[in-house]
């Protein structure tokens, strides 16, 4: 009987055990890059061979910020910078660019993973080695497109960010090149937000391009995740009114993912693949939108 009582409390044990030693393996394995500090980086000086700084601005709401799953080393380029989301300093760009912690220890850090602006930048970097580009995340979880409007704390932020950028870059080689907007899936939540999103969203890059001084600013956007079936109707309706932006504003471009697109098992936050794969096709979108400019 005590043989028997023995045996039965070592294998209640042993099971209790294996899914701790599962779990540290997984963890192990996990890349960790918040035990890496970000490094500063020289705003205004440009790196050798580089000849001038854009600046953009990263707009939306989670899945601009990134939920992606992080590399397992840092980008250390001099051509790529970011501004920190809280204290307005710069570093080398590297994920999570949304970082809302200490620079040096991540302290108060959440969960922003992989987001589309560091493939745009590396996209950007490749294609002119001359340009130096910098990137200000803005972007807020959560938050539906009337936080954005004019006189609303996100869009007045992103403003005295992006000017602020521009005083402390290299005089006469720093411009604002664009913003990149990820958003809808708070709006597409009732038909009133619908509704209202296409008037929204002009009046927002009218006031931007307004405050900004830059009449003919991109302005890029993407499709939101049509990944529930239960609101699938709701975000394609978001999606065809993203779609038909640059037919009602001039100087902009919306990226269609709808054929690519998938998530991190949530259907809500798009995975790292599709993250790169955004970026790429934003930077795409802004050199087609550049070289019209600079031909008109």
């Amino acid at each position: 009987m005590k043989t028997r009582l023995g045996i039965s409390l070592l294998l209640i044990a042993s099971s209790l055990a294996a899914p701790a030693q599962s779990d540290k393996k997984e963890k192990a394995g996990t890349p960790d890059l918040t035990h890496v500090s970000l490094e500063p980086a020289d705003f205004a000086a440009l790196p050798e061979k580089t000849e001038r700084v854009d600046i953009f601005l990263l707009l939306g709401q989670s899945n601009m910020k990134g939920r992606g799953a992080m590399p397992e080393t840092p980008l250390r380029d001099p051509q790529i910078v970011m501004m920190h989301l809280r204290t307005d300093d710069w570093f080398l760009a590297r994920h999570p660019l949304h970082l809302v912690g200490d620079p040096v220890n991540f302290e108060g850090a959440d969960n922003a993973g992989v987001g589309p602006g560091l493939a745009f930048a590396q996209t950007l970097a490749e294609t002119d080695p001359k340009t130096r580009i910098a990137l200000i995340p803005c972007a807020v979880g959560g938050t539906r497109l009337g936080r954005w409007q004019k006189g609303q704390k996100l869009y007045e932020e992103a403003v005295r960010r992006a000017k602020l950028a521009l005083r402390q870059g290299p005089e006469g080689k720093t411009r604002i090149a664009g913003a990149l907007w990820l958003q809808g899936e708070s709006d597409s939540q009732t038909p009133e937000r619908i509704a209202a999103y296409p008037a929204a969203i002009a009046k927002l890059i009218g006031d931007l391009r307004a405050d900004l001084a830059i009449p003919d600013l991109p302005f890029l956007a993407c499709t939101i995740g049509e990944l529930k079936p239960e609101s699938a109707k709701e975000r394609a309706a978001i999606n065809e009114i993203l779609l038909k932006l640059p037919e009602d504003v001039p100087h902009t471009a919306c990226i269609d993912s709808r054929s690519f697109a998938k998530d991190i098992g949530d259907r809500v936050h798009f995975d790292t693949p599709t993250q790169e794969e955004h970026g790429r096709r934003f930077a795409d979108a802004y050199l087609r939108l550049r070289q019209q400019l600079d031909g008109e």
